[in-house]
């Protein structure tokens, strides 16, 4: 049957949450659990020459030490989620070797060369300080910059001149052709400034003995089912000997997935030791460890006839994977199709080279390479529009995919299914009240202020990456109660799930939402799942769940029709009842439930669902800014959107994930940005006095809409939206600071927007 639209207020989880009904790890209890403290290089680079723990060790209530030399008795080697990207000359990049505590190299300002356990958090705080690390500082670089600069100190000697991956695709021979023998080329050469995921709950970790012998972990996690796999690996296990739970988890974004470093030990302590730990990281701890997101930089150019038509586009991005690379630092590879935007450019070219620096490893952050590729398409096109002096929307629109050129081939890296980018466009402007501006501008001018406004058009990847078919499951089962239970493989982080698939499996069964409990983040419930990342959870899980109800229901009914001693073929099914056609003889679904109970043989389902190709969700942003040229202060006057997100099935959630995804988008481009010293690779922005986020008094009244465009990758019809915020918040914001910022003379400008920095561009250019 169709899912249809729902019109629910609210989320199911809502009232737990709200309620401190929810259940977060750092809410267990575990009878004599031990705290693990982290001892931590307080140099960007240095060399270990040796760590004396037996002062720390003889402390009151310190059980252990642990360094690397322990690991290694254990034989518990590097960690690190493999990469194997395939380079441009066909070698291999792989990840760089990363120890789970550093043994003869530290090379990034906290991270962790060894492990405190005591009986209590301050015991081991205190034992932490009494560690002896002998330390020799080494010269350090923290940029891409520094790092390609010849004879730039090496960040692992096995990486010369810091380079750790290349990728290209595309012609870029011909691009370069192009690009010479176009009537106008615009370039652009700009950074994406690393942030940090600011989670609302920081990461924490349980490790506890289980029953049969099984070791569990407890933790603030995305993605479960990955990381019992990466335990089993690293610690030599069979996956069937580890538990992994993830309970609530108040923010992820990316950033708590793949094998994260603490967390890994602190299951390694638990198992070393025989009885659990515990760790938990402050706000401190996490501005030092926690990956971080974005930090790239890009080379661009745009090449237009003489009519405004895009005849090539060339990319070159560099990314600062900070101290390790991996699979973590590498997803800019897998989005850098969305550089091509919903346009016709007919010739594109991109390349993508990381560097190692003497920083914090970057990971995916909300969008992790979409908000980037918009950005860069979108400010080209405004730049492009500004110095030919053509309108910014007509210059779009000539360049325009039509509605009529769908399914639009792989050209050079994404092809799309389906979309209509000039309606979207058209929406986008009517509900931005685009034609009213002038009137706008001049009311702040009257006020001594300067106003801006921004466009973007974006289109992402979601459910799963071009050429890599992603797959996802769920398990149904029919209780003997009557009540439906669905597992899910993947997981919620605050987006939602919870909800969504409870709707759809109501629906699926005609009953109310009420009779359906939700569980996810248990691998003993589900073994297998995809966790949170790239959108995907309604497309592929809801599918799932919408497959798994269609079987029980086929059983269902089969049994209906034996226990009522009717034909299969005359059972109809409707609101929770099965009924004889034409007769008023019915079996209701719960007495079913019951009945298979008794047998022994209860309904149930797996299902799973693995799209032929990835969906394209796609929008138009707008967003409108004031200036005061006299302070540098930008405000946020408002901000309208209008999203092609498939079929939406939950829109006050959708317009919800978009909020989000604009806010943490408009928060880097006005505020956020993780800064380190030039030369000692020092965190300068390690707290919340030195690192600003914004405030609800920070961001404006979001006026969000959808245009419906189903996709047939699924068959929900939907496209995603986690993500779509970010993808096009990023490049419409700082649009309408370069809009604001052109009124007085500022032609370039690099993000972020903060006072000072924009202060200083308009004296340099009075």
């Amino acid at each position: 049957m169709p899912i249809t639209q729902s019109n629910r207020r609210g989320r199911v989880e809502d009232h737990r949450l709200i309620t401190g009904a929810g259940h977060y790890t750092d809410d267990l209890r575990a009878e004599g659990a031990l705290w693990a403290v982290f001892v931590r290089s307080p140099y960007g680079m240095a060399r270990i020459d040796g760590i004396d723990v037996a002062e720390a060790a003889a402390l009151p209530g310190v059980v252990a030490v642990l360094t690397a030399a322990d690991l290694a008795a254990d034989g518990v080697g590097p960690v690190q989620a493999a990469a194997g990207l395939a380079g441009p000359d066909g070698r291999s990049w792989e990840a760089t070797s990363r120890p789970l505590l550093a043994r003869d190299i530290a090379r990034f300002v906290g991270e962790p060369v060894a492990m405190v356990v005591a009986e209590s958090r301050m015991a081991a705080l205190d034992a932490a300080e009494a560690v002896l690390a002998d330390l020799e500082e080494l010269p350090a670089v923290v940029s891409v910059t520094e790092a390609r600069a010849p004879g730039a100190p090496l960040v692992h000697d096995t990486r010369p001149g810091n380079l750790c991956a290349e990728w290209e695709r595309g012609d870029g021979a011909a691009a370069r052709a192009a690009l010479e023998a176009s009537a106008h080329r615009v370039r652009m050469v700009a950074p994406v400034t690393r942030v940090a995921a600011m989670t609302m709950e920081p990461r924490t970790a349980l490790a506890r003995a289980e029953p049969g012998g099984r070791i569990g972990l407890y933790l603030s996690h995305q993605s479960p089912a990955a990381l019992r796999d990466a335990l089993a690996g690293a610690f030599g296990m069979e996956a069937t000997q580890i538990r992994v739970v993830a309970g609530d988890v108040g923010g992820a974004f990316g950033m708590k997935s793949g094998p994260l470093r603490e967390e890994m030990l602190v299951f390694w302590a638990a198992k070393r030791l025989g009885r659990p730990v515990r760790w938990r990281a402050d706000r401190s701890e996490a501005f030092l460890s926690d990956e971080g997101g974005r930090a790239l930089e890009f080379e661009a150019e745009l090449g237009l006839d003489a009519d405004g038509q895009f005849t090539a586009l060339s990319v070159l991005m560099r990314i600062d994977a900070g101290a390790y690379m991996s699979a973590r630092s590498l997803p800019p590879v897998l989005n850098m199709g969305g550089i091509a935007g919903v346009y016709r450019t007919p010739v594109i070219a991109g390349r993508i080279e990381g560097y190692l620096t003497n920083t914090v490893p970057v990971a995916p952050y909300r969008g992790a390479g979409r908000p980037e590729a918009t950005f860069v398409i979108e400010t080209l096109i405004d730049k492009a529009a500004r110095e030919l002096g053509i309108d910014r929307v007509a210059l779009r629109r000539r360049n325009l995919i039509g509605a009529d050129q769908m399914p639009w081939p792989a050209n050079w890296y994404f092809g799309y299914d389906c979309g209509e980018f000039e309606t979207v466009l058209d929406l986008g402007l009517a509900r931005a009240g685009w034609e009213g501006f002038e009137a706008r501008r001049a009311a702040s001018e009257a006020k001594g202020l300067v106003r801006g406004r921004g466009l973007a058009l974006c289109i992402e990847t979601a459910g799963g990456m071009w050429g890599r078919k992603g797959q996802d499951w769920a398990n149904l089962e029919l209780q003997a109660d009557g009540t439906i239970s669905v597992a899910a493989g993947a997981f919620s982080a605050g987006q939602g799930c919870e909800t969504t698939m409870t709707d759809i499996a109501a629906q699926m069964f005609e009953v109310s939402p009420r009779r359906v409990t939700y569980s996810q983040g248990d691998t003993d419930v589900l073994a297998k799942g995809g966790g949170m990342g790239g959108s995907g959870a309604t497309i592929k899980v809801g599918s799932a769940v919408r497959g798994a109800a269609e079987r029980i229901l086929v059983e269902a009914k089969a049994m209906a029709g034996e226990e009522l001693e009717a034909d299969i073929a005359d059972i109809e099914y409707q609101g929770g009842v099965f009924t004889i056609a034409g007769t008023d003889r019915s079996i209701e679904l719960t007495e079913i439930a019951r009945i298979a109970a008794d047998r022994g043989t209860p309904l149930q389902a797996e299902g799973n669902f693995a799209p032929d190709a990835p969906t394209f969700p796609n929008g138009c942003h707008i967003c409108e800014v004031e200036l005061d040229p006299g302070t540098g202060q930008f405000t946020i006057a408002s901000y309208a959107a209008v999203e092609d997100i498939g079929t939406v099935l939950q829109p006050q959630m959708a317009e919800a994930q978009i909020q989000g995804g604009v806010a943490q988008a408009l928060g880097q481009i006005f505020m956020e940005e993780m800064r380190y010293g030039e030369g000692d690779a020092q965190l300068l922005t390690g707290s919340l006095m030195d690192y600003a986020m914004p405030r609800a008094k920070d961001l404006p009244m979001y006026d969000c809409g959808f245009h419906e465009v189903p996709t047939g990758m699924n068959p929900l019809g939907v496209k995603g939206v986690g993500e779509a915020g970010s993808v096009g918040g990023m490049a419409a914001g700082m649009s309408a600071v370069m809009d604001a910022l052109a009124q007085l003379g500022v032609t370039e400008f690099t993000m972020p927007a903060t006072p000072g920095r924009v202060w200083q561009a308009i004296r340099a250019a009075e």
